[in-house]
């Protein structure tokens, strides 16, 4: 069984480019899996379809700024590295993505603060390592220089209005690469209006990471990345 095989028309003019001003305004397909029956919905109208007594669990990651913008040294050639997560002991050295694929040894400058990286090799899953000089702690660097990792159907580079639409309102743990996005339609008003009927909310935290990138092509033979 392949991908291929779920494979449908989505015309590009469908996929949002930007998140609409009222996160609970989105729209919400609703499956009575009784009947089968489709209802087009908006997200608001979860309300009415999650009981008293129920317990809602919700993601607090947080993402952060992962996306670091550089060039290749030497040749001035554009890089785009997506910040994964730490490496070990070693608070320097980074799993991440990189575009377009490296070479061992090659070099990378940042035009900020001096900044460096050179890819080392890639770890047992075929992910760059990449260690980064002239700089303290990378995450506070990321932090200031960085950009939002939007998803790849975002066809548009991250803007500062995206360091909160693309975050969902009750993000708290920083560490994730992408957002929660199944979370991003609530609201506070929509998270106090279901308390009050009586639904409980509990939180977890599990940062997004690689996994959500990794290309699946084999679904019975595919491995699921693990999160943190």
């Amino acid at each position: 069984m392949g991908l291929n095989d779920f494979n449908y028309p989505l015309p590009k003019d469908l996929i949002a480019q930007f998140p609409l001003k009222k996160r609970d305004g989105s729209r919400l397909l609703v499956v009575d899996r009784k009947t089968g029956l489709l209802r087009d919905k908006n997200f608001f109208d979860i309300l009415n379809f999650v009981p008293a007594g129920d317990l809602l669990v919700l993601n607090d990651t947080k993402v952060f700024p992962a996306r670091l913008l550089g060039n290749k040294k030497g040749t001035g050639g554009k890089i785009d590295i997506l910040l994964l997560a730490p490496e070990g002991s070693d608070p320097k050295v980074w799993r991440c993505l990189v575009q377009p694929s490296p070479k061992e040894g090659q070099e990378f400058v940042f035009p900020h603060e001096g900044v460096e990286a050179v890819f080392i090799k890639r770890d047992d899953n075929k992910i760059p390592l990449l260690e980064f000089e002239n700089v303290p702690d990378v995450r506070a660097f990321a932090e200031k220089f960085g950009t939002m990792p939007l998803p790849p159907y975002i066809k548009r580079a991250a803007g500062v209005e995206d360091q909160a639409a693309y975050q969902t309102v009750y993000a708290k743990q920083e560490g994730a690469v992408a957002a929660p996005t199944a979370g991003l339609h609530f609201t506070p008003e929509l998270l106090e209006k279901l308390k009050v009927k009586g639904v409980e909310i509990a939180y977890v935290t599990l940062h997004v990471g690689y996994g959500t990138f990794k290309p699946v092509e084999d679904l019975e033979n595919h491995r699921m990345h693990a999160e943190r």
